[in-house]
């Protein structure tokens, strides 16, 4: 079989390694480049790539030979993403997503400035007629992934089947696939923890110990679980690989873009400077910005992820908040 890749960033291309021990994979960029670099020189991120590798900058393409794919773009512009390849989806088709994310839409007055949040896998089911939809989740860095070293991860679905094919085609002796029902749970646990990853890394940047970042990431854990129970998902779910597991491994490593990120402003940096050095996003930024209407929504106590929002969005003195945070935790 041939499996669709949609998106060339770092996850996207180490996703595309993984499947192409079981597959033929074509994996889609709207850069040109990109598609020839993959095609003609089969060497990209400095990669060399498997020659059942391919590339193509045509929608309609990818979705005719491929009848599962999985969509790996930033969370930004997966609904933009979605909207140009709606047209040439059908409910035959079977999408794993692997972005650790959240779409977020504001309510007017009328609806009392309520808050609308997302998750991937309801923005596919919003903009296509795709009914069997699955999630990556899980510790999956994807420098280490490409390094050719052993993870696990989770694939979420309330189907079987989608389970199923996603083990079938990812399953490696370097990785292991465990399975879910929960995708709420594990889309929710993978997009919060990018917001705890760039404090951790912020953290770490400042000059700080261990023994404060681990309070304060054991306290952000505590916070994600008062986000899932708020809308609706079990605490079980932040307790599985998909939860704690993510977050342990990008709370902790440098090749984690939002521990990476954290570090970078907690060293001194701005959060426009890093941005524009960046070739890839830190998911966490826009994380932060939804998890703030959500908490003034819910009315939830989460101190530890409302003094990253000062932090990143806001600009506050970091040694002012973070001081003020170490001395009330809770």
């Amino acid at each position: 079989m041939t499996v669709g890749v949609i998106g060339a960033g770092s996850f996207g291309m180490a996703v595309t390694q993984l499947l192409s021990h079981n597959a033929e994979v074509l994996i889609f960029s709207r850069k040109q480049k990109v598609v020839d670099a993959i095609n003609i020189d089969h060497h990209f991120m400095g990669m060399n790539l498997a020659k059942n590798i391919k590339a193509s900058s045509d929608a309609k393409a990818v979705t005719q030979q491929c009848n599962l794919i999985f969509p790996i773009v930033a969370s930004e512009n997966f609904r933009k993403m979605l909207k140009l390849f709606s047209p040439h989806l059908t409910p035959h088709h079977i999408l794993i997503h692997g972005t650790k994310g959240l779409d977020v839409y504001y309510g007017d007055k009328a609806e009392k400035n309520s808050v609308h949040v997302y998750s991937m896998s309801e923005v596919i089911q919003q903009e296509t007629n795709v009914l069997r939809v699955g999630c990556l989740s899980g510790p999956n860095l994807a420098a280490e992934i490409m390094e050719g070293q052993p993870t696990a991860t989770v694939v979420a679905s309330e189907f079987d089947e989608v389970i199923e094919i996603g083990k079938k085609v990812l399953s490696s002796d370097r990785l292991h696939v465990y399975a879910s029902h929960d995708i709420r749970g594990a889309e929710l646990a993978g997009a919060l923890k990018n917001v705890v990853a760039i404090g951790s890394g912020i953290l770490k940047g400042m000059g700080l110990g261990k023994n404060i970042q681990a309070v304060l990431i054991t306290q952000g854990l505590h916070e994600m679980i008062r986000f899932g129970k708020a809308v609706g998902s079990p605490q079980d779910a932040f307790l599985t690989v998909a939860g704690i597991g993510d977050l342990i491994a990008t709370t902790t490593s440098k090749k984690s873009r939002n521990y990476t990120f954290g570090f970078r402003l907690g060293s001194g940096e701005s959060v426009d400077e890093i941005e524009s050095a960046s070739e890839e996003l830190a998911e966490g930024v826009r994380t932060v910005e939804i998890c703030k209407a959500l908490a003034d929504y819910y009315d939830l106590r989460v101190p530890v992820f409302n003094a990253f929002y000062r932090i990143i969005i806001e600009g506050e003195d970091k040694t002012e908040v973070i001081d003020t945070l170490i001395k009330n935790p809770y």
